[in-house]
């Protein structure tokens, strides 16, 4: 797919997080904004997952480990034609299918409920390692977020996907160093993730995390890696996309105000 493509699909995505958490008047749009450039690339370039195969366990898979960017899940969900677009503004109402954190009891193609940071990955793991006890050659792609990486449970996960020799095992690591607390590297360091992964046993990439070509190639790389899970560290920038919510941790949790959602169309309709 052409680049140009992408980046509409993105675009929209992002608009369809503004109107998500607008609508909710809670949620988070900081993070679902600055994740729409890997989801996208996820959905619309990488993974073998269409409407068809959605219900099954015949495809790649996804599990969204930072659960709280459900928005942009979402949004993919209804850039790609699998659920009806007039159900975003129903997020995270009293029962609606978009609830706050994905729920695979709520929405056919979500394929684990997320929301405890950790726990993503780990089940991510328990299904790349089924796979390869199936013999199946789909893959199984986890996206954290730098933050939830300060979580125990994140560094056992991946130990055990080196272990088990796991290369069917994609983390992606969404590092824009915000939480909601502060800058990540205030509230608890995490740094050098790239050489912490590379210590517990993962092949490492890392990219621009909104760089089209960057994303791509490292999924290209992560597909040819034998022997050991790869690891992704995207760096991205919370709230991109929307000049005012850039970089600002206060946009973490935060849903915008009609003035500032009809102020965050305008600028992504411009684009």
């Amino acid at each position: 797919m052409q680049n140009a493509q992408l980046e509409k699909h993105a675009n929209n995505i992002r608009k369809d997080i503004i109107i998500e958490t607008h609508s909710a008047q809670s949620g988070h749009p900081g993070g679902s904004l600055g994740a729409a450039d890997l989801i996208t690339s996820l959905y619309f370039e990488e993974m073998d997952i269409n409407k068809e195969n959605l219900g099954t366990t015949d495809r790649d898979r996804f599990v969204l480990s930072k659960g709280h960017a459900s928005p942009a899940l979402y949004g993919v969900f209804a850039e790609k034609g699998f659920i009806d677009p007039e159900l975003l503004p129903t997020f995270r109402h009293l029962g609606s299918p978009l609830q706050g954190h994905p729920s695979m009891k709520c929405l056919k193609g979500i394929d684990m409920s997320t929301g405890s940071l950790g726990q993503g990955i780990s089940t991510a793991v328990g299904m790349a390692l089924a796979n390869k006890l199936d013999n199946s050659s789909h893959r199984v792609y986890a996206l954290l977020g730098d933050g939830e990486c300060q979580e125990g449970e994140v560094w056992e996960a991946t130990m055990s996907a080196a272990h088990y020799k796991l290369d069917n095992l994609c983390i992606i690591v969404d590092n824009n160093d915000l939480q909601i607390d502060g800058h990540v590297h205030d509230v608890m360091n995490v740094a050098p993730l790239d050489e912490k992964f590379k210590a517990f046993g993962c092949y490492v990439i890392n990219i621009d995390g909104h760089d089209f070509d960057q994303i791509r190639d490292a999924f290209a790389q992560a597909r040819k890696n034998k022997g050991k899970p790869t690891a992704i560290i995207a760096k991205t920038i919370k709230g991109k996309g929307v000049s005012f919510m850039e970089d600002q941790v206060n946009w973490h949790g935060v849903a915008p105000n009609t003035e500032q959602k009809d102020a965050a169309l305008k600028e992504l309709e411009a684009k």
